[in-house]
């Protein structure tokens, strides 16, 4: 695994030891980039569910000033850190040692330009996040949530939520859903 492009690009990373985590592929990672470029310059980037923190660092060498990192697992933090340190962006990086619940509760403090989030499949973890991040302060209409889910994930419950979804975008056995809040009605 390996950062793809931008300022700490060909720089390897660490992936946590164990089952519990699956690194997205370079290839997936590459096509995923390639659609959030234009989003990128400047932004801040929330990657819940971090696992090693490769797209959140890959977020950071593509131009995003900040990057949040969400994870409970001691292994994967340990990893994430090591991650970051390595390509230098200790700066730019904020670790949050803790459930991705409670982090969407109150502990991310600035308004989110993107937000990836990669939980386990098949969970609903993926509905229970956008069941947050739908009140949560530091989302707005302008937000983009990209959601990794397994292929066959149906997301039509998103519009109930105060969500549509933009686009999809299919690979073999998962999926990206990029989605965003509706605008507020005014009057």
């Amino acid at each position: 695994m390996r950062v793809i492009a931008g300022s700490a690009r060909r720089l390897l990373l660490k992936a946590p030891e164990g089952m519990d985590t699956r690194p997205t592929t370079d290839r997936i990672k590459e096509t995923l980039f390639n659609m959030l470029m234009p989003y990128l310059s400047g932004a801040v980037f929330v990657d819940l569910f971090s696992g090693s923190g490769g797209i959140g660092i890959e977020a950071l060498s593509r131009g995003a000033t900040k990057a949040y990192f969400v994870e409970s697992s001691p292994k994967a933090i340990a990893c994430i850190t090591d991650n970051i340190e390595h390509t230098h962006f200790t700066d730019k990086a904020v670790i949050l040692k803790q459930d991705v619940f409670a982090a969407i509760r109150g502990s991310i403090r600035d308004t989110a330009d993107i937000i990836f989030l990669d939980p386990p499949y098949n969970q609903e973890y993926d509905r229970k996040a956008l069941e947050l991040l739908k009140d949560a302060s530091f989302v707005n209409e302008d937000t983009l949530i990209v959601v990794e889910s397994a292929l066959k994930t149906d997301f039509n419950y998103a519009q109930a939520l105060g969500f549509h979804v933009e686009k999809e975008k299919l690979y073999k056995t998962s999926k990206h859903v990029f989605i965003k809040k509706y605008a507020a009605l005014d009057g």
